[in-house]
């Protein structure tokens, strides 16, 4: 089973000194960076490509059991310290505007986010070993098999929402570029 909370931790220091940061910039410039501007682009890439690499990274470490990259229970860790970090960026790029597709991707981001919390909860309930490995005396076995249905249910909801997700992130910058660069 997973130990600790260092990764929730460590996100919660780093989005802090992010926010201080952006509150920095508030501050000095008195007005809320516009998206797009050089820091709320900085912001939104930075934040964009670690929300990629924690998918990419951490779907690749799953589906290659047998390679020696690592316990999953590390990956599982930077899974949840990018995906809390990459999207606090992506909701300060926004300037506080939810409309458009950006705004649709906003929502995404959030309920995959609310959604990777329930995940958390879930998939510490399922008594693992150090290498992330399931036990299986640990829990009477009516519980694990119940944990492990609604881990499955949870994964038939979280997966399709992250894809809608990516897609909707990969048009706003699309249109982004198309809108904001190309036609200048």
């Amino acid at each position: 089973m997973l130990r600790g909370n260092i990764e929730l931790w460590l996100a919660f220091g780093t989005c802090v000194l992010i926010g201080a940061g952006y509150g920095f910039v508030v501050v000095w410039t008195q007005a809320i960076p516009a998206a797009s501007a050089f820091f709320g682009h900085t912001l939104g890439i930075a934040g964009f490509v670690l929300m990629l690499l924690t998918e990419t990274l951490y779907s690749l470490r799953k589906r290659s059991r047998g390679a020696a990259w690592g316990r999953m229970s590390t990956w599982l860790k930077f899974h949840i310290y990018m995906g809390l970090v990459g999207p606090f960026m992506v909701l300060l790029h926004t300037s506080w505007k939810f409309n458009g597709l950006a705004g649709a991707a906003t929502l995404l981001t959030v309920i995959i986010v609310v959604s990777g919390f329930i995940g958390r909860y879930i998939f510490t309930r399922i008594p693992r070993t150090l290498d992330g490995l399931e036990l299986e005396g640990a829990l009477s076995q009516e519980a694990l098999k119940r944990a492990r249905q609604l881990l499955a249910l949870w994964h038939t909801i979280h997966i399709p929402i992250g894809i809608a997700l990516f897609i909707s992130a990969f048009a706003h910058v699309g249109g982004a570029l198309y809108y904001a660069t190309f036609l200048k």
